[in-house]
């Protein structure tokens, strides 16, 4: 401990004998920083705050949700820093006095994009902050100051005096580039749909289904098994009911008189409901049939009677004329089925024998439909969103979708933004102070001067065997107390120069406000 208390007093004696140096370092970097800050001119920021509402119910509905919103908010910043805008707000503001010719203008209105900030509030994207920065070298801090207030409020009042209508120009034209490319799609899509009919008919005209040509003949081929099975079903059924209709009677005999002839009745309508179930598909075998059949036994004998006793006649047969009418039917179905088996089969052979042919038929087909189905989402998409467009289009510009309310107007600065004048000469006059010690520090320890008798029996290895005190003159001691006024002289002067310059400032704020 006592070691660096040496070490610190050793320092600071170095920096006593060279005080004169460390004040003329101070003061140099002191007066050098001092006028670089002043050459650089006081900026003020003047801010707006603004909400951006949407109180259209039909937003949610189409399908306006946040991130539109946000893209939104982006077209506006663009649409507000957008040269013919910023040109407004140089022509509305001092910075008008700047312009002198046409690239003065365009100087100006690029300094003043770069000097505007639009920014959206994290916790409320609707809620946007406008901000304008002045800091012209020219101006004095009141023109500055104004100049600020001046930008914010001119992008307030273009927002208010709607001047962002060139994105409803803008979607117009969107609607209007859309409405240009359908028809081009349109008069591909029914070329190649008409190319694609005319190939069908050509190729697969008797074949059922859509879809390509393997599909469709396997279509074709799943319904003529189907085909042949109904055709089996249905030749067995007519040849049973020709066989029953070959040993039904076309008449029966009835009795003239009395009760005759009931059971002759009785048989017919019996014979013919046995002919309704064996044309159903009922066998021999089924209860009913065989019941029936018994029942038409013990009646023969009765209807034998009847005709032997005279005075009979013949009547149509009832069930007769059923089951002709039945096997008509069957024979319809049976010609129908065989026509359509014989139309598919013919369909299949000839495209077999065109794909024999042709043996790029299936790739034509494929190619085909590819560019029908490629054209036909593509006119979709544009469709959809054409549609789409229109829809939010409407919405925009019918119903005020936007609205703009200003929640903080354009605020008057009083206090520059940057740059921090009283914290900067602070720090300037405080690194001179430091640089000053500094300075003569090193140059202490540059000089081969030792300031105690251990540094010089370290430097030389050899015992110090005493020191002598320095002697000081009357002479002397005046020219060093005259001297300690000059360098308290020269301290209070750096601070009193400080002090200047903080109330200066101080004075050119209270101007401003």
């Amino acid at each position: 401990m006592d070691g660096l208390y040496e070490q610190f007093r050793i320092a600071l004696h170095q920096v006593w004998r060279r005080r004169w140096l460390a004040v003329g370092v101070a003061w140099g970097i002191a007066v050098l920083g001092w006028l670089v800050l002043a050459l650089i001119p006081s900026g003020y920021e003047s801010k707006a705050r603004v909400l951006l509402q949407s109180p259209n119910l039909l937003s949610n509905t189409i399908g306006i949700n946040p991130a539109d919103r946000q893209g939104d908010l982006f077209r506006i910043k663009q649409t507000l820093t957008s040269s013919a805008n910023l040109e407004k707000i140089v022509r509305r503001t001092d910075l008008n006095t700047l312009v002198a010719s046409e690239r003065d203008l365009a100087a100006q209105v690029s300094a003043l994009r770069e000097s505007i900030k639009i920014t959206a509030q994290i916790d409320n994207p609707n809620l946007f902050e406008i901000s304008a920065t002045s800091g012209v070298s020219g101006f004095s801090n009141a023109q500055n100051a104004r100049t600020a207030q001046g930008v914010a409020q001119g992008l307030l009042d273009l927002l208010v005096e709607g001047e962002l209508a060139g994105d409803r120009r803008t979607t117009s034209q969107a609607i209007g580039l859309l409405d240009t490319e359908l028809k081009r799609l349109e008069g591909q899509l029914q070329q190649a749909d008409a190319a694609r009919v005319a190939f069908e008919q050509k190729f697969m005209g008797a074949l059922p289904g859509d879809g390509s040509i393997a599909s469709r003949m396997s279509a074709a081929r799943s319904e003529l098994s189907m085909i042949d099975q109904q055709l089996i079903v249905a030749q067995s059924s007519l040849a049973a009911l020709r066989s029953q209709l070959s040993s039904t009677p076309s008449s029966i005999s009835t009795a003239a008189y009395g009760a005759a002839g009931v059971a002759s009745g009785q048989i017919a309508q019996l014979e013919m409901q046995l002919s309704q179930m064996q044309g159903r598909g009922w066998t021999d075998a089924h209860p009913d049939i065989i019941s029936m059949k018994q029942e038409i036994a013990r009646l023969r004998p009765q209807a034998a009677n009847e005709r032997s006793g005279g005075g009979a006649f013949s009547t149509p047969n009832p069930a007769y004329g059923s089951l002709r009418a039945m096997a008509a039917e069957k024979e319809a179905q049976v010609a129908a089925a065989q026509a359509r088996k014989n139309q598919l089969q013919a369909g299949l052979s000839e495209l077999d024998a065109q794909q024999t042919g042709e043996p790029g038929v299936v790739s034509e087909q494929a190619r085909r439909n590819r560019d029908y189905d490629v054209l036909k989402r593509q006119y979709d998409k544009l469709l959809e969103d054409r549609e789409q467009l229109r829809l939010r289009s409407d919405v925009q510009t019918k119903t005020d979708a936007m609205q703009f309310r200003i929640i903080d107007p354009a605020s008057a600065p009083t206090v520059p933004a940057t740059p921090n004048r009283p914290l900067l000469l602070s720090a300037i006059l405080l690194i001179a102070l430091v640089a000053g010690a500094g300075a003569a520090f090193i140059a202490g320890q540059v000089q081969t001067t030792f300031p105690s008798q251990a540094r010089l029996a370290t430097a030389t290895g050899l015992p110090v065997i005493g020191s002598i005190s320095e002697l000081v003159s009357a002479a002397d001691r005046a020219l060093r107390r005259q001297r300690l006024k000059w360098l308290a002289g020269a301290g209070g002067a750096l601070a009193g120069a400080y002090a200047v310059l903080m109330l200066v400032e101080f004075w050119q704020r209270s101007t401003v406000a």
